[in-house]
């Protein structure tokens, strides 16, 4: 098995289900810091900041700084500014997306923004959805942090950010520009800021449709773990394939 200069790990199904650690990836963690690799996490889940995140791994015993966390809050905020600069935005979201957002510049606003951006909003009600709608009718872009339907937490799949987004979607007839996994905006990112070759970076995710496809689209290899949303039997029927499937993360070797 290669030895990779930067590991960059998916969350949610991947390192943990809800608020509970997956015993085999704090190990496989802790094993590659002591050989010296660098450790990064991208997470499609805007709710947190990176702080915040950080220290949800700390609890799990998982060494993390703020600095070692992407985000699809943050590479959506990056994103929006790239775009159009500094704007009001309507929001639909929790507090990763609400810091990633003014921190960037942008400020929130309950109604007639000049852009709609859409995270996963555990308070989520009608009138955010209303609002939302009637900026994106009236002309605002609309981005939404990911695509997903669904994530995995310790009770199963739950609603994802992307079934709030589709049900905007579906009342506009406008589709978000999407902006997390398996867009490759965040390991770009990452890639970016670290100065890392492609040749030495590795993705690691269990769902194909989200983190191995965005490792595939940005040309980095990947290794899909059986421990979230896409079983190791249904990879059989994509045409591309990622680098290494494993039942679990302790069946890599150092």
């Amino acid at each position: 098995m290669k030895h990779y200069q930067a590991w960059c790990f998916d969350l949610d199904g991947t390192v943990y289900r809800g608020e509970t650690a997956i015993p085999e990836a704090v190990r496989l963690i802790g094993q590659l810091r002591d050989s010296g690799s660098r450790i990064f996490f991208i997470t499609n889940n805007s709710a947190l900041t990176p702080q915040m995140q950080a220290e949800k791994l700390m609890r799990m015993g998982i060494r993390a700084a703020p600095e070692e966390i992407m985000t699809s809050s943050i590479a959506t905020a990056g994103y929006l500014a790239g775009q159009y600069g500094r704007m009001d935005v309507t929001m639909i979201g929790e507090e990763g997306l609400r810091e990633a957002l003014e921190e960037a510049g942008h400020r929130i606003v309950t109604e007639g923004g000049e852009a709609v951006v859409v995270g996963i909003d555990r308070q989520i009600s009608y009138d955010k959805l209303a609002a939302a709608c009637l900026a994106v009718s009236a002309g605002a872009p609309f981005i939404a942090t990911n695509g997903d339907l669904a994530f995995p937490d310790e009770r199963g799949l739950v609603p994802g950010n992307g079934a709030f987004a589709g049900l905007i979607g579906s009342v506009t007839g406008v589709q978000p520009v999407v902006i997390g996994k398996p867009e490759s905006h965040m390991i770009a990112e990452i890639a970016r800021k670290q100065g890392l070759r492609k040749d030495g970076m590795i993705l690691v995710g269990d769902n194909y449709e989200t983190d191995i496809k965005a490792g595939l689209r940005f040309g980095i290899d990947t290794l899909h773990v059986d421990t979230g949303v896409t079983r190791k039997e249904a990879l059989a029927g994509h045409s591309e394939q990622p680098t290494y499937s494993l039942r679990s993360l302790s069946e890599w070797e150092i």
